[in-house]
């Protein structure tokens, strides 16, 4: 029903092949549904990217046996400098997780084929700081995830972030969560409400406008309906320019309308945003000590499953490239791997 409202709907249908015939020549077998696709390397162009990943079926239940996965997407520049201790981190759990990499076109990675990145790379376009291009990224690889039945939960993570519990607690934590994991406040002044633009009119209101860390975790239900958005994306991208900022707030602004029961409005990436600065500090070498890590783990409560809690984080950003020795040799004591 969603493949025929969504291709019956005005101003969609763009570029050479149209999303007609591009969707509808989609696999026929249950086999075709419950294989992934053999390669990440596609010359699908977003709408048509888009509606295929839209098609793809959102069940419960499926009349197959299914590890339920983990996609873990990384939004980068280029390299992945902390990919050894993420390697680390994977080892074992090979049947229970994902990996999709969105870097800039002209970045190619030289991974062994040995490594868990090993072409994982997603086809990818530009990407501005703080542009709804970041946002388009975004979907991008939500989209590629969806195209996999077997993921059931999409983290967003960057080339500066660090898993911060071992794998089988973060599953665990993301797994048996019965909300997803994105910020979504009402936040007054220059840095919330007053970046909000009534041209947004009808579709957001100011008391709807939202923001968020861009690091979040959705189930596959918020997951796709990110990728089947056309009521408020042309509105972002319109309106959301500049000083707005889009990646803080188009996500936590429209699921907050759509599906605001299911976000725990917090995000599960612990940044530092304690200087007053547009960026969040950075993590050199002297931060990386047991007491730091401890303070990071003990030091803040959240709810979880509407219980309180102290495990609030599952990940960690932003580190510089210069501590990946010190983590490697200490991520059995901080981090249980």
């Amino acid at each position: 029903m969603f493949k025929i409202q969504y291709l019956s709907t005005k101003n969609v249908v763009q570029g050479k092949h149209t999303l007609i015939q591009s969707c509808f020549q989609d696999p026929s077998s249950l086999q075709d549904w419950i294989e992934p696709p053999s390669s990440y390397t596609h010359t699908f162009d977003d709408n048509e990217l888009f509606c295929r990943a839209s098609s793809v079926p959102e069940i419960k239940e499926y009349p197959f046996k299914r590890y339920a996965k983990i996609a873990f997407m990384f939004l980068t520049r280029g390299p992945l400098p902390f990919s050894p201790l993420w390697e680390k981190f994977f080892k074992g759990h090979e049947k229970f997780y994902a990996i999709y990499v969105h870097s800039m076109p002209s970045y190619r990675a030289n991974f062994s084929s040995s490594s868990v990145f090993y072409h994982k790379q997603i086809p990818s376009q530009v990407v501005e700081w703080g542009k709804m291009s970041m946002c388009d990224a975004e979907r991008r690889l939500l989209a590629n995830a969806l195209l996999d039945v077997t993921n059931e939960w999409f983290v967003l993570l960057s080339e500066a972030c660090i898993p911060i519990q071992n794998f089988k607690i973060i599953y665990n934590y993301i797994s048996r969560s019965r909300f997803s994991f994105m910020g979504a406040f009402d936040e007054p002044g220059q840095y919330g409400r007053d970046r909000y633009d009534d041209k947004m009119l009808p579709e957001v209101d100011i008391g709807q406008w939202r923001k968020g860390s861009q690091w979040f975790e959705v189930n596959r239900k918020l997951a796709a309906d990110i990728i089947k958005d056309i009521k408020y994306y042309p509105k972002f991208k319109q309106f959301c320019r500049n000083w707005c900022y889009a990646d803080e707030h188009y996500f936590p602004t429209m699921l907050t309308i759509q599906s605001p029961y299911s976000l725990a409005n917090r995000t599960l990436t612990y940044v530092d945003w304690s200087k007053i600065d547009i960026h969040p500090a950075t993590f050199g070498k002297d931060n990386i000590t047991a007491e730091f890590f401890r303070k990071i783990h003990q030091d803040h409560t959240c709810d979880y499953n509407n219980h309180p809690t102290s495990v609030c984080f599952l990940f960690a950003r932003k580190f510089a490239p210069d501590t990946l020795d010190l983590l490697l040799q200490n991520s059995t004591k901080f981090f249980g791997y």
